[in-house]
């Protein structure tokens, strides 16, 4: 008898532990023997702590449980999946997780994330075993063929990035892992790699053979204190089992809070010891990135991809999607929202359908009047662009970003020059100083949107604004300055009432 209970750092928060030991102590007293198995988090956050019991029909899922619930939970006998007010039935069956295509977080919530025996009697291994019998041009083709993007930021064609990194020369050639998830509203680097961390170790793997790299660096927030310990763990079991250490072996290193440190070369000044500050390009990072040599840099979701598409083959994963957009994109949906959480759906779903259907519209109950995408560098789309499809393009042409397709919800009760203003002060806060339109136009900026939220000479100053962000769009040296005006300028387009008198009653 199988029991499983999330892991997962969100559930952990709302008393997952507690439910867990509860649960344990109750089977003991009960003399119940059953197994206990911490997983990932299935992405339902609303319903976490979520349980899960074994049956023969499949798992039922109970939730959200507290541990003062377990005792009502045993009395039911949901060891064998009895009804309970708790109870949703099979998991599977469950709204949120029937609509979704799960390819990337296929393993997550299902597998013991340290268990390399669980990972592979799930399809672990088998696209490592498969690159092994490929020619890394035939690896690299797999890739290219998929139609796999970046999944963060501009979205570049990652095997484009892989195969300028083959052929760039150089006696060593690094991939690096940008797991600095630092985008509000996002949270699934965190979670893939707190529920299925080999997953991320196979892709580096993969990687590695189709470039020629025989070192990998995951580089990780230090605000991940689960997901530090837990990669740290697989590493070293990996090593164990032979799976890392011969010719690639992955070094972890933490990063200290710093957002701009998500920019890939910011990244690398940090990995290599220095403060991080934007380099300038070119160079390109593959081709004198990290130490000086060619350099694969990707963030988590795009090598957690990798391993799907060896296994299933390039096609597969193609077939998922819609133009230039091709497989499948972890959705974060938060703020506002009812039911809030990770929804992984290929692309072309609409930002309607996964904030009101998937989310269920705002927790408050008020109307809903912005969604944010793309975190805090994205744009403010009001109702009328929520038919938008998630597509990479769909989204540059509507004004925005998909970014690392964070969804954060407001209702009518936000003030849209307020968060405008909050993207001048968040670019201020977080710039490295090292160019004059991210550092001084940021401050400038939200000294300006201060005048016209108290209603001094609002049309002028809105001008204003508006020549700070083409300036910054144009010259700033990365896109923490350059994509900063998304936020501001989407927030004037489409809510121009809230900028002036409004705004100052």
């Amino acid at each position: 008898m199988k029991i499983f209970v999330s892991r997962d750092a969100a559930a952990r928060s709302v008393g997952a532990d507690a439910v867990a030991t509860a649960i344990a102590d109750q089977a003991r007293a009960a003399g119940i023997d059953l197994t206990l198995v911490r997983t990932g988090s299935r992405g339902m956050l609303w319903l976490e702590p979520l349980v899960e019991v074994e049956t023969a029909s499949g798992r039922v899922a109970y939730g959200p449980v507290q541990a003062a619930d377990v005792a009502s939970l045993f009395a039911a006998g949901f060891v064998a999946g009895a009804a309970h007010p708790l109870g949703h039935g099979l998991t599977e069956q469950m709204p949120w997780m029937a609509r979704q295509q799960r390819l990337s977080f296929a393993r997550v919530g299902v597998i013991d994330p340290l268990s390399l025996d669980d990972y592979r009697a799930h399809g672990g291994c088998a696209g490592l075993a498969r690159a092994r019998t490929l020619s890394a041009d035939a690896l690299l083709q797999q890739i290219v063929d998929s139609g796999l993007r970046g999944r963060g930021g501009a979205g570049f064609p990652a095997g484009i990035k892989w195969r300028t990194v083959a052929h760039a020369p150089g006696p060593r050639k690094y991939i690096v892992c940008n797991a600095d998830e630092g985008d509000s509203g996002t949270f699934a680097d965190r979670m893939l790699i707190e529920g299925d961390p080999y997953a991320l170790i196979e892709g580096m793997l993969i990687a590695g053979l189709a470039v020629g790299a025989s070192r990998g660096v995951v580089y990780l927030r230090s605000e991940y204190p689960q997901a530090i310990a837990t990669l740290r763990s697989a590493l070293a079991r990996a090593r164990h089992d032979g799976l890392l250490g011969g010719e690639f072996d992955i070094d972890l290193r933490i990063g200290a809070g710093a957002y701009i440190c998500g920019e890939e070369t910011s990244l690398l000044e940090s990995v290599e010891g220095r403060r991080g500050q934007v380099r300038a390009k070119p160079p390109l990072p593959a081709h004198r990135g990290l130490f000086g040599r060619p350099t694969v840099v990707n963030n988590v979701l795009t090598l957690a991809a990798v391993p799907w598409i060896l296994q299933h083959g390039a096609q597969a994963y193609a077939d998922f999607g819609m133009g230039r957009s091709r497989g499948s994109m972890p959705v974060q949906l938060a703020g506002n929202i009812r039911h809030g959480g990770l929804f992984e759906c290929a692309f072309g779903m609409t930002l309607r359908e996964l904030v009101e259907d998937i989310g269920g519209g705002t927790l408050s109950g008020r109307p809903l009047r912005a969604v944010q995408v793309g975190g805090p560098l994205g744009a403010y789309f009001p109702d009328s662009l929520l038919d938008t499809p998630l597509d990479y393009e769909a989204m540059a042409a509507a004004g925005g970003l998909l970014g690392h397709a964070g969804i954060v919800v407001f209702d009518d009760t936000v003030d849209l020059a307020k968060q405008a203003r909050f993207a001048f002060e968040f670019c201020a806060l977080e710039s490295c100083g090292k160019c004059t339109p991210c550092r001084i136009g940021s401050t400038r900026g939200a000294e300006t949107l201060d005048k016209v939220i108290k209603g001094i000479e609002p049309e002028r100053h809105i001008e204003l604004v508006r020549d700070l962000c083409m300036v910054m769009t144009d010259a700033s040296l990365c896109a923490l300055g350059g994509l900063t005006p998304i936020p501001v300028l989407s927030a004037l387009e489409h809510f121009r009432e809230d900028f002036g008198p409004r705004a100052a009653i």
